[in-house]
């Protein structure tokens, strides 16, 4: 299999990994006030003392499964661009990777702060929830809590897409909208509809994007 349908392959893995994480969300992770500003860390250290394994398998599947497929998706795209946007093509490849390590960051900080935090509760409830306090703000800064770094780069793989006419309009102003929606997270008060804007966007993104590089030829032979 060709580098350019491996990344086809790895962009329908994000998606779904997105769509994975917005379905916990909506339903068995919507009490603890997931993916808002109304988040309860008590109810959380609670939730996770009571069913271990629930928050670590979506914090798995969101950050680091998405990651490690965000890599392979990053250079895949970065390789098909090369021959018409060389210059673009190497921006856009440091940027993925950047979004992807940050991304792999958080889901391993947001990791370990349940293993520890599942650790102290029996002992120390109150400590517990100050200590998955502050891991949970370290793992926001690093990715979960903007998307600043995944909208530029949705954003400059649609631009480049658009100028080296290897991406269909729509893809490209689909990806457009959702880096504006990614960006727009760093502003507090749109923070939650900019990052339902974004990840809803990311979703559609990831699945057209995967659908031309599966069907596509690589340009490159890889």
């Amino acid at each position: 299999m060709t580098l350019t349908r491996t990344g086809g392959l790895a962009a329908l893995i994000c998606a779904a990994t997105y769509l994975f994480g917005f379905a916990l969300l909506v339903t068995v992770l919507a009490p603890l006030g997931y993916g808002s500003n109304d988040i309860d860390p008590a109810a959380v250290v609670a939730f996770d003392a009571a069913r271990p394994g629930i928050l670590t398998l979506w914090n798995s599947a969101i950050y680091v499964l998405n990651a490690l497929a965000l890599i392979i998706l990053v250079v895949a795209l970065s390789e098909r661009q090369t021959s018409k946007t060389p210059g673009w093509a190497a921006v856009t490849k440091g940027l993925g990777l950047v979004w992807a390590a940050l991304v792999l960051g958080a889901g391993m900080v947001a990791n370990v702060a349940l293993e520890r935090t599942a650790h102290l509760y029996s002992s120390d409830p109150a400590g517990a929830v100050e200590l998955w306090t502050t891991l949970h703000a370290v793992e926001l800064g690093l990715g979960g809590g903007n998307e600043i770094a995944g909208g530029v780069w949705i954003g400059c793989v649609s631009l480049a897409g658009l100028i080296g006419k290897n991406l269909a309009r729509p893809v490209v102003y689909l990806g457009l909208l959702t880096g504006l929606g990614g960006l727009a997270t760093v502003v507090p008060a749109f923070g939650d509809i900019a990052g339902a804007v974004f990840g809803l966007g990311a979703i559609a993104w990831f699945l057209a994007v995967g659908a031309v590089l599966v069907a596509a030829r690589s340009e490159t032979g890889g």
